[in-house]
């Protein structure tokens, strides 16, 4: 039943957590410019990780998983397609209309939520394609 359930709206429920006062406030009240980790390298220079970075990372990595799970050809498959499409457009509705949304890691999870509508699809009907068998006679 879980399989079901686009994985990209996790991204978008954390943000919008975000946006509630959930993980506080960072630098000039933005809760995603929190650094998280900070790193020394070898080469001098210095590795940052903010919260919204992590959070970046986190949807791709769910988007690898969608990706994955794109590749099932079943009538489940279809609804997860659909659903996928209703966060996207529920990210695209909240950029317009929400002031907190006009954030650059809300607009990278955006296009993340509509390249999985764009991948799902795609790789749907490409294995679905090769499913398709004719009998001999």
């Amino acid at each position: 039943m879980l399989a079901g359930i686009p994985l990209l709206i996790i991204p978008f429920i954390l943000f919008n957590a975000g946006l509630a006062g959930l993980f506080g406030t960072g630098p000039a009240g933005d809760p995603w410019a929190t650094e998280m980790l900070s790193l020394g390298m070898m080469s001098g220079g210095v590795f940052g990780l903010t919260l919204g970075d992590l959070l970046i990372v986190i949807a791709l990595l769910l988007f690898f998983v969608e990706i994955v799970k794109a590749t099932r050809t079943s009538n489940a498959s279809v609804v997860d397609h659909l659903l996928s499409t209703f966060v996207f457009v529920a990210f695209l509705v909240e950029f317009l209309l929400v002031r907190g949304a006009a954030h650059s890691v809300f607009f990278v999870l955006m296009v993340i939520s509509l390249l999985d509508v764009l991948a799902g699809f795609s790789v749907s009907l490409r294995s679905a394609s090769r499913d398709v068998t004719f009998g001999r006679d």
